[in-house]
């Protein structure tokens, strides 16, 4: 094993609730294995990514009703390709080799568990998503 599989097998955080049993299909072993850790390892980057995204479009996030936040979290993860790229982008960069040559043989079907975990996660944070205060001239 090499030093950099060692060095990030070895900070991801341990999910105890993220068993992997022979029966499980490839998929959701890999998502228990590796990408559920990556992802908890990663989240409070993704609510600093998050928080710009929002920022870069006018801070409108703020103004919607929850129902709407929760919509526009949605979006952004699955219909807005640049953001989902950089999503994946984060997660896909902790992998080791040999994570991402099993990546590769079914990325789609990886692709939508990874960003359906990134989506859960932000809407299970959303009270992060405030609006920041703005200082007044005293």
């Amino acid at each position: 094993m090499t030093t950099r599989t060692k060095d990030l097998q070895n900070i991801r955080p341990i999910i105890a609730s993220a068993k992997v049993y022979d029966s499980m299909s490839f998929e959701e072993a890999f998502q228990n294995k590796t990408l559920r850790p990556i992802i908890k390892m990663q989240h409070d980057l993704f609510v600093a990514v998050f928080n710009n995204y929002i920022g870069k479009r006018k801070n409108v996030f703020y103004d919607l009703s929850v129902q709407k936040q929760l919509a526009y979290i949605d979006n952004a993860i699955h219909k807005d390709m640049k953001f989902r790229n950089s999503v994946k982008g984060m997660i896909i960069g902790q992998f080791t080799v040999e994570e991402y040559e099993l990546y590769i043989q079914n990325s789609s079907a990886l692709n939508k568990r990874m960003m359906n975990i990134v989506k859960e996660r932000l809407i299970g944070s959303i009270q992060l998503f405030i609006k920041p205060e703005v200082l007044k001239a005293v």
